[in-house]
């Protein structure tokens, strides 16, 4: 409520807000507990995993009792325990041209938070075709990247027009959980600050690369 650029008006922006997270695993993890705690009002989660033990290191939003349980349902559990006062709508299906269009079209901000290619071209035309403003993220390793698309600005295919058939999953090489974190975390700041209307402030036209492993963070002008 103090901080500049928030205050009463804000923070009833938040509380009115309907953001879609597709995803909530590793990156979806940090998403969703920051917007909970944040008092976004209306959360959509979109997800059909369910937790597994080798998830644990990354998937901050889940415990070691979650193990075979979906994820959507995990998640909802401790969102509502860090905030009883929002609404979180689970979906326990995958991202796909059938379903994504009406959960987009509802929404005031989209978060890609999965490892899936296909899944970050689909938001990315989807929300495009919608007019919706979204922010996607990717890691590989100890290396990853955000951006964020409002209407006028680069979009996810403008950056990356093919996907890289080079990228390994997390499964083949590993993944250092606490990047995907910190990218996670960078994902649910972005959307906070879309919805209070710091829209100046955005990853728009730009591209925030993390490299863990020697500490060195890029910012790419577009």
């Amino acid at each position: 409520m103090k901080l500049k650029g928030f205050g009463a008006e804000g923070q009833t922006r938040l509380k009115n807000a309907r953001v879609l997270v597709i995803g909530a695993g590793g990156l979806g993890s940090p998403v969703l507990l920051y917007l909970a705690s944040a008092g976004v009002g209306h959360i959509t989660v979109l997800d059909n995993d369910t937790v597994d033990m080798s998830n644990l290191q990354r998937q901050v939003i889940h415990m070691t009792e979650d193990i075979d349980r979906p994820k959507v349902q995990s998640a909802k559990e401790k969102m509502l325990s860090i905030n009883p006062l929002i609404d979180v709508r689970v979906v326990e299906e995958r991202a796909s041209q059938a379903n994504l269009k009406a959960f987009v079209e509802e929404s005031d901000f989209v978060l890609e938070c999965t490892d899936s290619f296909a899944t970050k071209y689909l938001v990315n035309d989807v929300c495009v075709e919608c007019g919706k403003p979204f922010c996607i993220a990717g890691i590989e390793g100890f290396r990853g990247q955000v951006m964020t698309h409002i209407e006028g600005t680069a979009t996810y295919r403008d950056i990356f027009p093919r996907a890289n058939a080079e990228a390994e999953s997390c499964s083949a090489i590993g993944v250092l959980g606490s990047a995907v974190g910190i990218l996670g975390t960078i994902q649910a700041t972005e959307a906070i600050k879309y919805l209070v209307g710091l829209t100046d402030h955005l990853l728009t036209d730009r591209l925030f690369l993390l490299d863990a492993l020697d500490m060195q963070t890029t910012v790419i002008k577009l």
